[in-house]
């Protein structure tokens, strides 16, 4: 990696921590209002959209950028893919609650998921705050010091889903325990950062939801699969018009989402 890179990433990655800090600050005044498909609105999230999407253009200005409050900045020849949530979980958060994330996740050229920055202030792993660091090319940290992840993820006993998953979802051959904390990027984490959960199974979402949470899998040798079998890509569609994935996916090790797929398959 280039030492400008470098040099550029932790500038973002202190953009990123400094959102967080004031996401959390203005939680305690937070108005809430609806955007015309019926979600979650706040100042908070167009406002990080803003801070972030400024940084971002001023340290990679030949990179695209997404997110869900803005347009599209495409560039042609692009360094990376830029991804950001500016609250992953704003329901949650525009109701006071703790468990929300701003997520910045970053794909190569070639649309793999290699880097993210999230950060969740109010949701800590035996601390308050939760800060994961994977820079392109770069180990995974959690709050200033490098992670690896609990390696027996293969057998299913506790797992993370979508909110709205719980319909969806046939439970009859599964006895073991199900967390739901209101963010899919948070969801996504989970089997990697909590000793004692081995996957997660979200709905149909956008790419804003997923991308960074990604990364993180990858970069600890677990990954994303539909319950199909078929490939998680980054298409055009998925990334450029803003569409949902078109089916449920389930995240953890290959041998863990295999078990998955067994244990908590969609309702027929």
């Amino acid at each position: 990696m280039h030492d400008f890179n470098y040099k550029a990433f932790e500038e973002l990655e202190k953009t990123i921590k400094d959102c967080a800090y004031l996401a959390a600050q203005a939680q305690k005044d937070i108005r809430r209002f609806y955007k015309e498909d019926g979600s979650v609105l706040t100042q908070t999230d167009l406002r990080i959209s803003q801070i972030v999407e400024e940084a971002v253009q001023r340290l990679f200005p030949s990179s695209t950028f997404i997110c869900e409050e803005s347009p599209v900045i495409r560039k042609s020849g692009e360094e990376y893919i830029f991804v950001l949530d500016p609250i992953d979980g704003t329901d949650v958060y525009s109701q006071g609650l703790p468990s929300f994330a701003i997520a910045l996740g970053i794909l190569d050229c070639e649309r793999k998921p290699v880097g993210a920055l999230i950060a969740a202030p109010r949701f800590g792993v035996g601390r308050e705050d939760l800060f994961l660091s994977l820079i392109p090319g770069g180990k995974l940290r959690m709050n200033g010091e490098d992670f690896s992840a609990c390696h027996d993820k293969d057998e299913i006993e506790q797992v993370t889903i979508g909110s709205k998953e719980l319909d969806r979802l046939d439970f009859s051959r599964f006895d073991g325990k199900v967390r739901i904390f209101g963010s899919s990027i948070l969801h996504i984490v989970s089997p990697v950062i909590f000793p004692s959960i081995q996957g997660c199974i979200n709905q149909p979402s956008y790419v804003w939801d997923i991308a960074a949470s990604h990364a993180v899998l990858i970069s600890q040798g677990m990954d994303i699969s539909y319950f199909s079998g078929r490939k998680f890509e980054y298409t055009d569609e998925f990334l450029f018009e803003k569409k949902k994935y078109s089916e449920d996916i389930y995240c953890g090790t290959w041998k863990g989402i295999e078990n998955l797929r067994r244990l908590l398959p969609p309702r027929s």
